[in-house]
């Protein structure tokens, strides 16, 4: 027989599982035919039914008039009631949906999606009763036969009916999920039937030499929920329930876990906070394709926490929403995607309880990070800012107030200052998939200021930070705390880029030694955290100025041989993450995406791999960075970094020819270099301006160390 049946809370074994009915709109009956006499010893079999009698698991009476507005809402949605039989002899009960045509009085008709299984279901089993859908419960109707044959049946609708639980959690239907169930190294194949928090159900078939005795019901399965290349959930289960059948089986299953663990465990966890209007998490259910709305309990950076009530709970731990919306009192809304994480109980009063679930976040667009980030800090401290439009004059007062734009620097870039306002005016106010800036100020007065900027493909540097000496003890701090909560809500998202977090920085500044240089002192792992002096060296005269280089001494575009010497070297000299973190690594030095996003956005940003040989012997590699005019104010991003692997030969005329043509050949102004090691300029007595250190840290490996690190010091702020 084909005809389809749901699992009764009766029966203790499973049927298969129903079938939403065809998207088609229903059709007027055709008048009923002629009644056979075996039709009507069938109907003379039948009991009267008893409608006055409520049944056990009633919750309160319904009127005809609501079931036959519940009744026009299901043929309004397309979907389908449960029309109920039992068997005339033995214990068992069958369950076909069908759709219901228009209904305008007392009287309910409808048609058999499988008319030719009708005479056998008559012939076998007795009409019993109706379930009409009503949100998460069911109205039970015990209904007059006034007409039941192969094609349909009119049924006479009585005064009263009654509002049944039909399980504690009601089970959703389920289509186009498929399922891999994998026990004991094999693996079974199906289709999700119907799904709720706590169990779901499916369909699985054997294809030979397949034998569902592989599947043992005492022990713990691995599920896999999937659609297409989407996987939505996949998690171990216990069987509970499970059918008969040779090539097909239905088995319930519920997940073990009520916690995963998707990412490591932290000491360090990001701050959750409670708004107030609370934000709403809407989203269409990748299992049912039902629309869910649920309230959100509380918010970080990196997760949420949401409650729903037990008995329409439809969140389970595993579960991946490959996209949910977080909507701000109806006036905006951040997309992302996430997955349920936990889920606890919480006792409402009596025996009613709500469940608490949290959700990580898995991927979110750069700039609605930006806005939950710029909630969230603010929601913390009122003077704290991320990415705020800023007054770019008040920008400009603060950093020559503070002493970042010392005289000295102000005379090397007073002649480009029109250039250098252009490019903070698109920084600051247009791409923060590039740009970050935090912010401490009062009343429009900045107090503290902290930037950075991804100038490499996973990589953010730091190249502002700044403070009011008035306000130095907090408003420094603050900004510091910033980044910290930044990069740690911020790493595990993937589109955000945030594997590491870099900086030059002057050894005689106190505040970067002491935070920066005392955190990687601290640690003592350069592959967690490294520092690496540069010699700042500054040639006068235009990059013409100099000399071709000796025969046998040439500059060429670097190779893969190359960049593994110059591999090798660093490891030695350093162990440092400086080539990891700057795309230097012989599996990622190729990498030029990053110059692409900066052209989409206006900028300038490029990078071209040099190096210097003598013979067939690598003598130094140079980066030569050629970004926007005030990009970084020290210039650090528009010049050349030198790294000199082997300085026999290399005297400091040779090398001062290939810093003019290597700047010759990229196009820049000035012959601004940055050296490593320093010593080979010292043991050569070559003049250089000043020392920079470079700080890199993995945030990835060292983010709790470092989270800590800065909590000690901004446990006061």
């Amino acid at each position: 027989m084909k005809t389809q049946s749901f699992l009764l809370p009766s029966v203790n074994s499973i049927h298969a599982g129903a079938q939403k009915a065809p998207d088609t709109p229903p059709v007027s009956p055709p008048p009923p035919s002629p009644v056979t006499a075996e039709e009507k010893r069938l109907l003379a079999a039948m009991p009267a039914p008893e409608a006055e009698k409520p049944p056990a698991d009633s919750a309160r009476k319904i009127s005809r008039e609501l079931v036959v507005n519940r009744l026009n809402f299901v043929h309004f949605q397309d979907e389908c009631i449960q029309v109920h039989f039992s068997h005339r002899r033995y214990d068992r009960r069958l369950v076909i949906p069908v759709m219901p045509q228009p209904c305008f009085g007392d009287e309910l008709e409808f048609r058999w999606s499988a008319p030719g299984d009708m005479p056998a279901v008559l012939q076998s089993f007795q009409f019993e009763h109706i379930l009409v859908p009503r949100g998460q419960r069911f109205i039970r109707v015990v209904p007059e036969i006034v007409e039941l044959t192969a094609d349909g049946a009119r049924l006479k609708l009585p005064a009263v009916s009654y509002e049944i639980t039909h399980r504690k959690v009601e089970r959703q239907s389920c289509s186009d999920i498929s399922v891999y169930l994998l026990q004991n190294s094999s693996s079974f194949a199906g289709r999700l039937l119907d799904f709720n928090a706590f169990s779901f159900r499916v369909e699985l078939k054997a294809a030979p030499p397949q034998r569902f005795d592989w599947i043992d019901p005492a022990l713990p399965a691995n599920v896999v929920f999937f659609k297409g290349p989407q996987t939505f959930f996949t998690g171990e289960c216990s069987i509970t329930r499970c059918t008969d059948g040779e090539s097909t089986r239905g088995f319930v299953l519920e997940p073990l876990k009520q916690e995963i663990v998707r990412y490591r465990k932290a000491e360090f966890r990001s701050q959750r906070q409670a708004l107030t209007p609370s934000p709403n998490l809407i989203f269409r259910h990748p299992l049912t394709g039902r629309r869910v709305d649920l309230s959100v309990i509380d918010l970080s950076g990196s997760g949420f926490a949401v409650e729903e009530e037990e008995p329409s709970a439809v969140l389970m731990p595993g579960l991946t929403l490959p996209k949910v919306e977080i909507w701000f009192a109806n006036s905006f809304k951040l997309t992302c995607s996430a997955q349920v994480v936990f889920r606890k109980f919480v006792a409402t009063g009596g025996d009613k309880r709500s469940i608490r679930c949290g959700l990580a976040l898995i991927d979110m667009s750069a700039e609605d990070h930006v806005k939950l980030l710029a909630m969230l800090h603010q929601g913390k401290d009122r003077n704290s800012y991320i990415c705020n439009e800023l007054d770019l004059d008040a920008l400009w007062d603060f950093l020559f107030e503070t002493g970042f734009i010392y005289p000295h620097k102000y005379a090397s870039i007073y002649s480009r200052k029109k250039e250098i306002k252009e490019t903070y005016e698109k920084v600051y106010t247009r791409n923060p998939q590039i740009a970050r800036h935090f912010v401490y100020q009062n009343n429009g007065v900045i107090l503290g200021h902290m930037a950075m900027i991804r100038f490499w493909h996973n990589t953010w540097m730091i190249h502002h930070h700044a403070a009011r000496k008035s306000a130095l003890n907090k408003a420094g701090l603050v900004v510091l705390d910033q980044i910290s909560r930044f990069i740690h809500d911020t790493f595990r998202i993937q589109s955000l880029h945030t594997n590491f977090l870099a900086c030059y920085y002057r050894p005689q500044n106190r505040f970067p030694h002491r935070v920066f240089g005392g955190f990687a002192r601290s640690l003592n792992d350069p592959r967690a955290c490294s520092l690496d002096p540069f010699a700042y060296l500054h040639l006068s005269g235009p990059p013409q100025a100099g000399e071709r280089l000796p025969e046998s001494w040439r500059i060429d575009a670097a190779g893969q041989k190359d960049v593994e010497d110059l591999n090798d070297f660093y490891t030695f000299a350093s162990g440092g993450l400086m080539l990891k973190a700057f795309d230097l690594a012989p599996t990622s030095w190729r990498m030029d995406e990053l110059s692409h996003e900066f052209r989409r956005l206006g900028l300038k940003r490029e990078r071209r791999l040099l190096a210097l040989n003598h013979g067939d012997r690598l003598k130094a590699f140079i980066i030569a960075n050629v970004s926007e005019i005030g990009l970084n104010l020290s210039d650090l991003t528009h010049c050349l970094q030198v790294v000199v692997i082997d300085p026999e030969g290399l005297s400091p005329e040779i090398f001062a020819n290939a810093l003019r043509s290597a700047a010759r050949m990229v196009g820049l102004e000035e012959v601004l270099a940055l050296v490593h090691p320093v010593s080979y300029l010292q043991d050569r007595a070559i003049a250089f301006e000043k020392t920079y250190n470079l700080w890199v840290f993995d945030i990835v490996e060292a983010g709790q160390p470092f989270s800590k690190f800065i909590g000690r010091l901004t446990r006061y702020v």
